[in-house]
């Protein structure tokens, strides 16, 4: 498996390049990983990629042409767009040359391998859209046969995040968790800031306020390895503001609504994928 670690695709399509497909662009580009013309994205209405277009990337809406200049193909559509779009592009995969990474939610390497009818390795992946700034929590799995393609495409997302290989069971609630997750902890933020301008200062401030806390927080937990509770326990003392703090949150159901709307999130992706079928 050597050069896998350093494993750098010459050119890059991402095909359906819709919020997801742009932030994988935007990051893979970040810090001169990659250049913006290595990068084909493909969308059917090619005018909303326009911006991207007049930084570089190429655009066009033919899947086939862009599938046959790349050495990785990224699919970011929709779970009812991706068979579709897999019979297309079958015959212009190349076994030993490229891998497949699927982005879509609820869609099996086992469905993938079907529509493709090729040996071409597939990748599932589950970013989130913070891999736009280099902060993507991104899963991955694959099948035993393609152990040296994960480990090749898990090189490449872990420069723009963190990365995590799972069990392809796990890729649902990673989901709800990672991708899902972000908008939860963006939510987290918003409402701090509000509480942040109810006790004086402007929106703006309370805003960077809280997303730097945030931001503190979270690096605490990644660099330290420590739970959660812990770094809390640090930050309270006996009768003190903190601890107020957070038991009052907790009596209205915060740690609750969290827990729900992660399980909630992860059972409609189970729906998604039964009323796919």
């Amino acid at each position: 498996m050597s050069g896998t670690e350093n494993w750098r695709p010459n050119r890059i399509a991402v095909l359906g390049a819709g919020n997801i497909g742009q932030a994988i662009a935007k990051g893979l580009v970040r810090d001169g990983l990659f250049l913006p013309a290595q990068i084909t994205l493909t969308r059917r209405n090619t005018e909303l990629l326009a911006p991207l277009g007049e930084k570089g990337f190429v655009i066009q809406a033919d899947n086939v042409t862009a599938v046959k200049e790349a050495d990785l193909v990224i699919v970011a559509v929709g779970p009812r767009e991706i068979e579709e779009l897999l019979r297309e592009i079958a015959e212009s995969l190349v076994p030993g040359r490229q891998i497949l990474v699927s982005t879509v939610t609820g869609v099996t390497i086992e469905e993938i391998k079907g529509w493709l009818a090729t040996e071409v390795p597939v990748v599932r992946i589950m970013p989130n859209t913070a891999i736009a700034v280099g902060e993507s929590m991104t899963c991955l799995t694959s099948y035993p046969e393609y152990s040296e393609s994960l480990l090749k495409v898990k090189s490449v997302f872990e420069k723009v995040g963190h990365t995590l290989v799972i069990s392809e069971e796990l890729m649902t609630p990673a989901t709800a968790l990672g991708a899902s997750g972000l908008a939860f902890f963006l939510r987290s933020i918003r409402a701090a800031s509000q509480g942040g301008t109810e006790i004086g200062f402007h929106a703006e401030d309370a805003i960077q306020i809280a997303a730097q806390t945030a931001k503190g927080a979270a690096s605490l937990l990644l660099n330290s390895k420590t739970h959660p509770e812990a770094e809390i326990d640090n930050v309270t003392t006996p009768r003190g503001i903190t601890i107020a703090g957070l038991n009052e949150m907790e009596h209205q159901g915060f740690s609750s609504a969290m827990i729900k709307g992660i399980v909630t999130s992860a059972n409609k992706v189970a729906r998604l994928f039964n009323d796919k079928h």
